[in-house]
């Protein structure tokens, strides 16, 4: 399991860092800022909670709770996902979730976990969705999940367990609702991962309904993203989902269209062919886990896309309590990225940090913007004899060898002036002494 792991940080570490406040459930925390929440109800496995608010709110906002992959954290998720952009376009609360146990993995696998009041992660992330209830006008007919590879287990896991409370969700290369059960406490299983696991779509279908025995109200729509080269969690669980949710919602498996929203991307919708069907799912052909993920097509999906009159969240009826003393640094140190040069005036700068193991790398990207700002950017890099790039997130890769381009991707190429993005890749082979340099627009 430990090497299961270990691939998933490899395939998604970010290597992300975020200064964050902590407040206890006296109020709402400081809007457009991510804050640490603490006491925020009933929590069996020790989550941690981090909000973002928007500046300006609707009357009545949405809610979004974004789950991290193995290995990664709520803030990881918040400087990284592309949601906290969006979030302030488009005036929706956001919680990062994050997994305290040991392996950063989202339970999926666990009796406990599987059933409605079971206890263990569930229970908690649940509880941070009445915690926000509680001090926000909440639309409670528009609240959403969304979880990249564990997180996206969990995401069907919550869409299954809590159907009363999600509107829609959005998994991200991850497996069906049930497909990683175990009954010997492993968190990992390789039949499902390997996609050795296929039912039926009533089988699918049933697992969802027996977690909550006797509901007979909606269920929540499903956006589906997955990759055909995946080789962490198979394309197999790609296809069983698409049973799955279309079973649980009573829509046909033929797909009511088919197109072709990005380059190597294949959309295939079920039961409508609006923005918002029951059931939609986007294949990506070529890629493993890592894939070029669109946030903007997932708020769009779940209806958080709408424009409106916004108003000021509302103030806390107490001030909260000055923050507690922060965590202490862990035993080993992230990686320190290289020291950026000072932005320039029309253009960008960027830096490189590395993790680096015997026979491969996780390299984090720094770009900054000059004191024009950007509309878009590229950074380039050349790679020693024998390194090669095999994943990359928050921005897409032209080569894999040699030098390499990377480009933004929708939500991170607009920087203010001064203002900063991060973008991550794996690569094969020794990275040492990269050198990026960076071009905007």
């Amino acid at each position: 399991m430990r090497a299961k792991i270990a691939l998933f940080a490899a395939v998604l570490a970010t290597a992300l860092t975020t200064a964050v406040a902590v407040v206890s459930a006296a109020g709402p925390a400081s809007a457009a800022a991510l804050t640490q929440v603490t006491n925020f109800g009933t929590n069996p496995t020790n989550l941690q909670m981090h909000l973002y608010v928007p500046d300006r709110l609707p009357a009545r906002p949405a809610l979004l709770l974004v789950l991290h992959y193995c290995t990664g954290s709520g803030p990881a998720m918040h400087t990284g996902s592309g949601y906290s952009p969006l979030a302030d376009r488009y005036g929706f609360i956001v919680i990062y979730p994050s997994v305290t146990r040991s392996s950063k993995c989202w339970d999926v696998s666990s009796p406990q976990a599987l059933r409605r009041g079971g206890g263990s992660d569930p229970v908690g992330l649940k509880s941070m969705i009445d915690y926000v209830m509680g001090r926000y006008p909440v639309d409670p007919a528009r609240i959403g999940v969304a979880g990249a590879s564990s997180g996206a287990m969990m995401t069907n896991v919550m869409a299954g367990v809590y159907p009363d409370v999600f509107h829609a969700g959005v998994s991200s290369s991850g497996v069906p609702f049930g497909c990683f059960a175990t009954t010997n406490g492993s968190e990992w299983n390789s039949e499902c991962s390997g996609g050795r696991i296929t039912k039926t779509p009533q089988q699918w279908g049933d697992l969802v309904r027996n977690a909550y025995p006797g509901y007979t109200g909606r269920r929540p729509r499903m956006q589906i993203w997955h990759g055909t080269t995946d080789t962490t969690l198979s394309y197999v669980n790609f296809g069983e989902q698409i049973k799955q949710w279309t079973n649980v919602l009573g829509v046909s498996q033929t797909p009511s269209m088919t197109d072709y929203p990005q380059a190597s991307a294949t959309r295939t919708r079920y039961g409508g062919t609006g923005g918002t069907p029951p059931v939609e799912a986007v294949s990506f052909q070529g890629y493993g886990h890592s894939i070029p993920f669109d946030a903007a097509q997932a708020v769009r999906f779940l209806g958080f896309d709408g424009t409106g009159a916004t108003t000021p969240p509302p103030s806390p009826t107490t001030p909260p309590p000055s923050p507690t003393t922060p965590p202490p640094s862990p035993t080993t140190p992230p990686p320190s990225p290289t020291t950026p040069a000072p932005p320039v005036p029309g253009a960008c700068s960027a830096s490189v940090s590395l993790n680096s193991w015997t026979g491969g790398f996780v390299a984090t990207v720094k770009v900054t913007a000059g004191s024009a700002g950007t509309r878009s950017w590229t950074v380039s890099l050349t790679l020693p004899g024998g390194a090669s790039v095999t994943n990359t997130w928050s921005a897409t890769a032209s080569g894999s060898t040699g030098t390499v381009r990377f480009a933004n991707v929708d939500y991170n190429g607009q920087l203010g002036a001064g203002q900063s993005t991060e973008f991550g890749f794996q690569g094969t082979g020794s990275a040492s002494g990269l050198t990026p340099t960076c071009a905007a627009l």
